[in-house]
């Protein structure tokens, strides 16, 4: 029988066989091992991981800023014309012409209406006259007298100075003896005429002539003895001399004249002339007022305005306007409504009054035109406050900056005061400031992504925005948004935190 002998091993060779086969033994389990932690892996990131990841991208953040925060005072309003009348003429007439009509607009001054004026026309020329008549008298009286004048009176005053001169020389002797041979001439005249009366008497007695021719010749020498008599008194006249009666008469005429020649040379008295210029100034004066009341027939504006209504047309009888007269009313006796630019009326509470001033700038909104602002100014504040239902309030009007006319009397509309401004102040939204452990802070976003409440001091509030007084260094971003769940208490938007200054006002 045959016996096989084995082969001689090589013990490294088997050495190496063993080392191999534990490695691939330990490496399956180690593939096992890593396969398992993957799928826990993939199943904890999404369960866990992930879902935090997308809240975090989710949640909302905003730097802290730097801005200008302007506090406002909001009051409710409404657009009112700053004056608003009745235009009437001064004095009750009949509307002449009318140039102007609803809706147009008038400058100050811009003639708008003739009312008649005839009757004041005559008055005119009439004063005009009087005017003219007591200048020329005045400038009569301040000229002076004229040389012709005073040399008239002076040649008066020489006349009456030779007759008294006359008068008290009395008649010279020629003249007496010219009176002397009138009378020897008258005497002779009659002498003859007697002697041819008697001789034609004798006739006539005779027959031999007619008894009118006898007549004629007793007429003869009746008038021859006319002629003595006469010229005998004229004698006895001239040798008596003048009677002194006629000569103070003669002396009073001579002082006369001298009073008249010093007059003359002394020229107008100073009252007299005064007197001439009142009646000049008197004379004027009724001219003006006849000026004036044609003047006031013309009807102008008396400030730049709207003409918001007509009531009279030419031909109508027309009113002044009284204090009781309706601006808008349909049977006023006056010519048109004017109405001047808009303004905004408001009514402020007595808390916010001191924090008004003249010139303040106003912001203005009207419901008509969502969007749009209006800019303005306060113009005037009521001096005295007006108590309604137990609330007290002040009148402020604002003068409105309307350059497109687009706000009209009656709207409603709301003015915000711009009381302060706080310049470059931090400020965070007000939707990020929140309430916890008995204060108020925000939500920092950290550097891991959590995020860490930080208390602040806060100050006024503003345009959804809240000044941070301390508290911040103004490099944090806060948190908007929170994860589901995790929101804390919120601050009432707009209000005030308990213990803390500032606030909307």
């Amino acid at each position: 029988m045959k016996i096989d002998t084995p082969k001689a091993v090589d013990s490294s060779d088997l050495i190496t066989k063993v080392n191999t086969k534990k490695r691939h033994h330990w490496l399956s389990w180690l593939l096992i091992l890593g396969l398992v932690g993957g799928v826990g892996y993939a199943v904890y990131y999404q369960l866990a991981v992930r879902p935090n990841q997308q809240a975090r991208q989710t949640l909302l953040t905003q730097p802290v800023e730097r801005q200008s925060l302007t506090l406002t005072v909001s009051a409710n309003g409404t657009i009112q014309p700053e004056r608003s009348i009745n235009l009437s003429p001064k004095n009750s007439g009949i509307l002449k012409r009318l140039l102007v009509a609803e809706g147009d607009m008038l400058q100050e001054g811009q003639i708008v209406a003739y009312m008649d004026d005839s009757n004041l026309q005559g008055q005119l020329t009439s004063a005009r006259g009087q005017l003219a008549q007591a200048q020329a008298n005045l400038q009569k009286l301040e000229a002076g007298n004229r040389p012709q004048e005073i040399a008239q009176a002076q040649a008066q005053l020489e006349e009456a100075q030779a007759n008294l001169r006359r008068a008290e020389a009395g008649n010279r002797p020629q003249d007496i003896a010219q009176a002397e041979s009138r009378l020897n001439s008258a005497q002779t005249n009659f002498n003859q005429t007697e002697d041819n009366f008697r001789r034609n008497e004798q006739l006539y007695n005779a027959g031999g002539i007619s008894l009118q021719m006898l007549n004629q010749v007793r007429a003869e020498r009746d008038s021859a003895q006319s002629q003595v008599n006469e010229t005998q008194q004229a004698l006895a006249l001239l040798q008596a001399g003048s009677r002194q009666e006629d000569i103070d008469q003669l002396r009073a005429t001579v002082r006369q004249r001298e009073e008249a020649v010093g007059l003359l040379r002394a020229g107008t008295r100073r009252e007299d002339i005064e007197a001439a210029r009142a009646q000049v100034m008197s004379a004027r004066g009724s001219l003006q007022n006849i000026e004036a009341q044609i003047n006031d027939t013309i009807i102008r504006a008396p400030f730049d305005g709207l003409v918001t209504r007509k009531f009279a047309d030419p031909g109508a009888f027309v009113t002044p306007t009284t204090a009781g007269s309706d601006v808008s009313s349909a049977t006023s006796s006056s010519i048109l409504s004017l109405a001047s630019i808009n303004e905004v009326v408001t009514s402020l509470a007595e808390t916010n009054i001191s924090q008004i001033s003249l010139g303040q700038p106003v912001t203005i909104k009207a419901d008509a035109y969502p969007g749009k602002t209006f800019a303005g100014k306060v113009s005037q504040i009521a001096a005295q406050a007006v108590v309604v239902q137990n609330v007290t309030s002040f009148e402020v009007r604002v003068s409105l900056l309307d350059p497109e006319g687009l706000l009209r009397s009656g709207m409603n509309v709301e003015a915000e005061f711009q009381v302060a401004e706080v310049k470059d102040a931090l400020v965070v939204p007000t939707a990020a400031v929140v309430r916890r452990q008995g204060g108020s802070g925000v939500l920092v976003l950290g550097a891991d992504g959590e995020s860490v409440f930080t208390p602040i001091e806060t100050g006024v509030t503003e345009n959804q925005f809240t000044e941070v007084k301390s508290g911040l260094s103004g490099d944090e971003e806060v948190l908007l948004s929170f994860p589901p769940g995790s929101r804390p208490q919120s601050t009432p938007r707009g209000g005030v935190l308990p213990g803390m200054g500032g606030g909307r006002r």
